[in-house]
Order: C-alpha cells, then structure tokens, then sequence
C-alpha cells in the first residue's frame, strides 16, 4: 500500500467525523456553489467561544489545577464505595464548567492509577463506564459543558439561568441514579490513597483564573466572543505556545464544516421541507435517534436548522449523549484508555457501557416525556 494512501487512511480512522462532516460539504456544494453567502452560515461566535474555552481548559489541566483538586478528595476516603463516589462525581460536577471530554481526559487516567494503588484493579470497567456517563450526564447541566450545548445556547439566544434551569431536573435525577450505583455496590475497607500531584505557579493559575471569567463574560454576551478569542490568541501565541497545540482544532473544522452543510442544505428547498415535516413534534426523540448514529454534536449543527424548537432540541441532543459508544463522541476518550491500559477489557467494557447508557437513557426520556 502506498505511503499517502496508508496516510490517509489512518488520519480517516483518527479523525472520522471531521473528514465525513468535510465531505458532506463537499457534497453539498455541488447544489449551491461557493459563494460569499458561505461565510454567513458560520456561527463566528460559537467557534470563537469554543476556542476560548478549550484553551482555558488546556491551561487549567497543564496548570494540574483538576487533578489537584481530586486528590484532595481522594485523601478522605476509606472505603471502596466512597472512593468510587469521589471518582465518579469528580467528572459529574467538573464537566459542568470544564466539558466532558477534559473531565474524561483527565479523571479517567487518574482514576485507574488510583485503582492501582488502593490494588482494585477489578474495579476499572465498572469505575471508567461510570465516569463516563458521569461526564455526559453532568456536562448537561450548562452552556459551557460540551460543545453542542455552547452551540445551542448562542443559536437559541436563551438566557444562562434558563437554560441551566431546563437541564438541572435531568442533571438532579442523573445524580441521584449514579448516587444509587455507587450505593449498591459491595464496599470493602482500604488505606489512605494519594496520588503525587503539582500545582502551577501562581502567575500560572491567575492567567487561567482571568481567561476563564473573559470566557464568562463571552457566555453572558457581555463581551464580544470573537474579541475574546483574539485576545486568548495574543496571549497564547505570546506566553504559551504549548497550549496551542494542545487545542482540538478538529472539533472546530467539525463545526466550521457542518456550518457550510448545513446553510447549502438548507437553501434546497426540497431537503429542507422533507427534513422539517419529519422532525416536526418529534424534535427530542429525532435528536436522541440521531445522535445514536452520527453523535450528538453533529446531531444538534444537523437539526437546527430545521427546527425552532430549541428546548426539545437541547434536551434531545444531551440525552442522546447516552446510548451507543459513539453517541457521544467524548465516551471514545474512555474507551482508548480501557483499551490501551488493558486490552482484554474490552468486550467487557463495551457490554457494561451499553447496558449503563441503554438503562439511563430510559429513565430519562421517561423524565422527559412526563415534563413535556
């Protein structure tokens, strides 16, 4: 096999979504042809937004500010069944305000190092599958908390406290069902167990302390996103050129591609009819659907632009976060380090995953169908 073509390939594997989300615009351009019309179907400040935070978040993580704060915890726990509490409910509350994938990337490695410390190696899949629902689940709650929330929130111009208050009863029962979980499960005694953590300095943590309320004040429409993301920019390229590379610029093609396909779909007065008469009163359960197939950032760039609806749509695209391993693209995060770390796992892995996701998905959209 050729060189480029083994190239391309594995950069297909690696980054699936983007290329596909590529294609289709791609595609769809063949319909509505190139134009400067295509630079009105980008929604500038979601993107600007997005940058801003993943930067914030990479400076936070690189600072040890999360891991630092998990070990505090850790130190009081003395049982199977509290250090599990404190595992789980570290990406649950975290993903609130760092997204579920940092809270992924960073817990689920330090929770399997802890795992191996306190000797409870068995608990990897059961720990990991939890964390990772938790992270789902509790990035619910907020715009900030994973990107097609952010989008949503700029697309539908709802306020912060009403969007936080339409989530928080699903958020209230997803705690509580995980709460139950961890309950349940057979507990045993265990030492004192805590993991070497650093802190960053205190310039260090004042910069991610200022670029995250600059991020705040973008949230709240107080200050322009795209003059945030310039200053982030500045400053980065000044006083932390690390960190830039560290920023998921795939996620943000993802999104700038799907904008294109999206605005030239939407101009095909055929498509655009028969796709809105199919979701029409149906906006939450096509979101869910939806999500299970291409996941549910693509899921809500996809049916926004054929719905209004945006309550339903944002409920439909966080609960469609659960389900299939894809459904939420951050779960694959979780799934590469139960692989890699142990490899024998992961049949085991992908069952147990299934049947967590399959049984919180119906209990929540039972929720949702009582609310509605």
């Amino acid at each position: 096999m050729p060189k480029v073509l083994k190239s391309c390939i594995l950069f297909f594997r690696r980054e699936t979504v983007l290329c596909i989300s590529a294609l289709l615009a791609l595609v769809s351009a063949f319909w509505v042809p190139p134009g400067p019309a295509y630079l009105s179907y980008i929604d500038w400040d979601t993107l600007a937004l997005l940058f801003s935070l993943m930067a914030v978040m990479a400076g936070l993580q690189q600072a040890g500010v999360f891991v630092f704060l998990g070990n505090q915890l850790l130190r009081r726990t003395g049982t199977t069944r509290s250090m599990l509490l404190v595992l789980v409910f570290l990406p649950f509350i975290c993903s609130m305000v760092i997204t579920n994938d940092v809270s992924l990337i960073t817990f689920v490695p330090f929770g399997i190092i802890v795992l191996q410390m306190a000797k409870q190696e068995q608990l990897l899949v059961p720990l990991v599958v939890m964390q990772t629902v938790a992270a789902n689940l509790g990035s619910m709650l907020t715009p900030m908390g994973n990107p097609q929330n952010l989008y949503l929130y700029a697309k539908s111009g709802m306020s912060f406290g009403a969007f936080c208050g339409l989530m928080l009863p699903y958020v209230l029962l997803s705690g509580l069902c995980l709460f139950l979980l961890i309950l349940f499960r057979k507990s045993a005694a265990l030492p004192v167990v805590s993991v070497k953590t650093e802190l960053g300095g205190a310039r260090e943590l004042l910069c991610c302390a200022a670029g995250f309320a600059l991020c705040l004040l973008g949230l709240f429409r107080l200050v322009p996103p795209l003059l945030i993301a310039a200053l982030v920019f500045l400053f980065l390229l000044v006083a932390g050129r690390s960190l830039l590379a560290k920023i998921d610029y795939s996620l943000l093609g993802t999104f700038f591609f799907f904008f294109i396909f999206i605005g030239n779909i939407g101009n095909i007065d055929a498509f655009a009819s028969f796709l809105s008469s199919v979701i029409s009163g149906r906006v939450a359960a096509s979101a869910i659907l939806t999500s299970q197939i291409i996941s549910n950032v693509p899921a809500a760039l996809l049916l926004s632009g054929f719905t209004s609806q945006w309550d339903a749509l944002i409920i439909g695209c966080n609960l469609g976060g659960l389900g299939t391993l894809i459904a939420s693209m951050a779960s694959l995060i979780s799934y590469k380090m139960v692989a890699r770390d142990d490899p024998r796992q992961r049949k085991k892995y992908i069952l147990q995953f299934t049947w967590y996701n399959i049984c919180l998905l119906g209990v929540l959209f039972l929720l949702c169908l009582f609310l509605q």
